[in-house]
């Protein structure tokens, strides 16, 4: 049986996001700040949803958690296998999945994170409930992803405007930005939302590298270009456009990127 728009467009999401690796070192203060704000304790079996290269995950197994961690996308977790390798974080369970349908059995962890992750899952409602029901009775839930009014947000709104309409019944990541967008979709299965702010700072030498290597590591911006490259005069605008919102958030060498925290008690 063929898979309808939306398991297509999840094929493509996994393909695209294969040369992530390289911008996931930038992430590495946002997860050890996401595993601080979601109070982490030895001992917790702990859920890491949208792994990628697993820097979460090992954050987390460091802290004395008992890890299992999911990604669509196989080469980033060649990678964080390789990453647990070196940190000698051997207990790790690594799960090629989907945030839709997770593969666990009801009530398996006290705590389900997501860093930038499940955000990009097309369907809220679907991942919300998946998170829920794997939550033991008192667990809790704690993410990290980005405000659509600031640098990533607009990006990815940028970016959006200029690709394929999502397929129908997806909603756009950014929406996840909003605090009270998490609010109604948290809605009665969980507490209501506790929230904290930061900024993840990514050096930069200008704001042309900056584009440069989002362009290298960011699947639906080389994918843009890539579309882009017959059409030259088309491909200087499209720069040209994203240049000029990265200019408000670059300062001293850096591009400021702020992201919201989430942190919620299963009822």
């Amino acid at each position: 049986m063929a898979n309808g728009p939306l398991e297509d467009w999840k094929q493509q999401q996994r393909a695209i996001w294969a040369s992530f690796t390289p911008m996931a070192v930038f992430t590495l203060p946002v997860a050890a700040h996401l595993v601080r704000f979601a109070g982490i304790q030895a001992g917790e079996a702990v859920l890491d949803v949208g792994t990628g290269t697993g820097i979460v995950a090992l954050t987390a197994a460091r802290a004395g958690a008992r890890v299992t961690a999911l990604d669509l996308t196989p080469e980033l977790l060649v990678q964080a296998r390789d990453n647990a390798a070196i940190a000698r974080c051997e207990d790790i369970v690594w799960t090629e999945g989907d945030a839709e349908q997770l593969p666990y059995p009801d009530a398996s962890f006290d705590v389900v994170l997501s860093q930038f992750g499940h955000m990009f899952a097309p369907r809220p409602a679907r991942v919300v409930a998946e998170m829920r029901r794997v939550l033991t009775p008192q667990g809790r839930i704690a993410f990290a992803t980005w405000p659509p009014e600031h640098m990533v947000g607009k990006m990815l709104a940028f970016l959006g405007r200029h690709a394929p309409p999502l397929p129908e019944g997806a909603s756009p990541p950014p929406q996840w930005g909003h605090p009270a967008t998490i609010a109604e979709r948290l809605g009665g299965a969980f507490s209501p939302p506790f929230f904290a702010r930061g900024a993840m700072q990514l050096p930069a030498l200008s704001i042309p590298h900056y584009r440069l290597f989002l362009e290298q590591t960011i699947g639906p911006m080389q994918k843009l270009v890539a579309r882009l490259a017959s059409t030259p005069a088309q491909l200087q605008q499209f720069r040209a456009e994203f240049e000029a919102i990265a200019a408000d958030y670059f300062v001293d060498n850096h591009v400021h990127q702020d992201y919201l925290l989430t942190r919620a008690q299963a009822r």
